[in-house]
C-alpha cells in the first residue's frame, strides 16, 4: 500500500502501520495513539492472505495533542 506524500510532508506527521495477532490488539493500540495525539482515528483492519496477523494504518500529527472528548 502506497503512502500519500501529504501525510509525511512536514516534521511531526507520521504514518504508522500496525501489525498484530488479532483485531482486538490493533484496536487497543489505535485507541492509545488516539488518546496521545491527533490521529486519523480507528481505521479499518485487513489481513494479507498467506501472512499471519492483521494490519491497520493510522496517520498522526505528533505536534498536536489529542482533543479531549
Amino acid at each position: 500500500m502506497e503512502i500519500d506524500e501529504q501525510h509525511i510532508a512536514e516534521p511531526g506527521l507520521v504514518v504508522l502501520d500496525i501489525i498484530a495477532a488479532d483485531e482486538d490488539t490493533v484496536a487497543v493500540v489505535l485507541e492509545g495513539l488516539q488518546q496521545q495525539w491527533a490521529t486519523s482515528g480507528i481505521t479499518p483492519v485487513w489481513h494479507v492472505p498467506g501472512e499471519r496477523g492483521v494490519r491497520a494504518r493510522v496517520y498522526a500529527d505528533i505536534r498536536r495533542p489529542s482533543t479531549p472528548e
